[in-house]
């Protein structure tokens, strides 16, 4: 089987990408990730226009998550969705990185075909559907069909120059559940156990297969804040940083932590990718977070690119519910639905940064 990636092999292929300066995508269109993929929902035009406007103001990379219920019932057309979405990314110049499982199941419903439940009003992402899905993840008897999926999708892309990078998990053990607009709840305590052991698993199956491109897993579970911060010190956080060919994490976070956080990273001695940030509420702005990004050599990935189904304009619950004003700001996401900037500054600071590049190694 094929090892980890050398900190010096990892170090020497990010130097040959230039600055990669990204977002996570969903389609305005798009509810959640079944919604994207399925034949009936796939929705090319969206696609089309919507990264034309990120590739105009600076963008050139995009991290995106592929979803197991469409393969296991529609394998052939969802390989031949993923590469049409590859040719549109390629055509407007990004690098896509491609995630293949995620535990954020939000909606609390498990993954399931078909149309899918319209957004509820004021709910952040209301209809969050994972990839297997929760109850898959906790049930052993399913990873046989887990492994062949996520053989199956490497596959046929390890050797794509379309394809960036390979996310194998996104937010493994992510027990949350938006109850309502203002209520969080969580799913049962064994899903951390049992996506601890898939996450592992996964690493080993991907590296069967040889890809050419690196292998991540994100550390992101950011508990309340207190002084002289360890991150990371959770067991999944931990496993995720110790086997992944290049680091990365999510952060929603002021910039004093996330400065801390990424000097943490830094000893690690691999490149670091900020897979999720950006929330205004709190701090996690584009105007402070990218220009240190950059000076850092940490690509970044924000949440959302333009509002949509998902809602994610919206804040969390937990900060809907202690925001002194909520509706001000928006807190993902950074083009209205007619393509119009959020903040014409944020899109400019993007366009600048991207045209400097990548940040002199010191």
């Amino acid at each position: 089987m094929k090892q980890q990636w050398s900190q010096a092999q990892a170090q020497g292929w990010y130097q040959q990408q230039g600055w990669l300066c990204g977002f996570n995508y969903l389609p305005s269109s798009a509810v959640n990730w079944t919604d994207i993929w399925q034949q009936e929902t796939f929705d090319a035009p969206t696609i089309e226009r919507e990264l034309g406007w990120a590739a105009d103001v600076g963008y050139n990379s995009l991290r995106i998550n592929l979803p197991f219920i469409v393969w296991e019932h529609d394998r052939d057309g969802l390989i031949a969705r993923i590469h049409r979405f590859l040719n549109i990314a390629d055509n407007h110049g990004f690098r896509t990185m491609l995630t293949l499982m995620d535990d954020c199941g939000f909606s609390g419903d498990e993954p399931y075909l078909g149309p899918q439940k319209a957004p509820v009003p004021g709910k952040h992402n209301s209809q969050a559907a994972a990839s297997p899905g929760r109850a898959k993840v906790c049930n052993r008897d399913d990873w046989p069909l887990i492994e062949r999926y996520v053989r199956d999708i490497v596959r046929e892309f390890r050797c794509d120059k379309r394809v960036l990078l390979w996310d194998l998990y996104n937010e493994p053990g992510n027990r949350g559940i938006f109850a309502t607009g203002t209520v969080e709840v969580q799913y049962d305590a064994k899903l951390e156990d049992y996506a601890h052991e898939l996450m592992q698993r996964a690493f080993e199956w991907v590296r069967d297969e040889d890809p050419e491109q690196p292998l991540t897993v994100c550390a992101w579970r950011l508990p309340a804040e207190t002084e002289n911060e360890q991150f990371w010190q959770h067991p999944l956080d931990q496993t995720a940083l110790a086997l992944s060919d290049v680091v990365s994490f999510h952060a929603y976070t002021h910039t004093a932590r996330m400065v801390a956080i990424i000097h943490q990273l830094q000893q690690l001695g691999r490149p670091i990718f900020c897979t999720e940030w950006l929330a205004r509420h709190v701090g996690s702005t584009i105007e402070e977070q990218l220009p240190l990004m950059h000076a850092a050599n940490v690509a970044p990935y924000q949440w959302g690119l333009v509002r949509g189904k998902t809602q994610t304009w919206l804040p969390w619950p937990v900060v809907m519910t202690n925001s002194p004003d909520y509706c001000r700001l928006w807190f993902h996401d950074v083009f209205e639905e007619n393509g119009i900037p959020f903040s014409k500054a944020e899109m400019t600071l993007v366009g600048k940064l991207s045209q400097i590049g990548l940040h002199p190694t010191r």
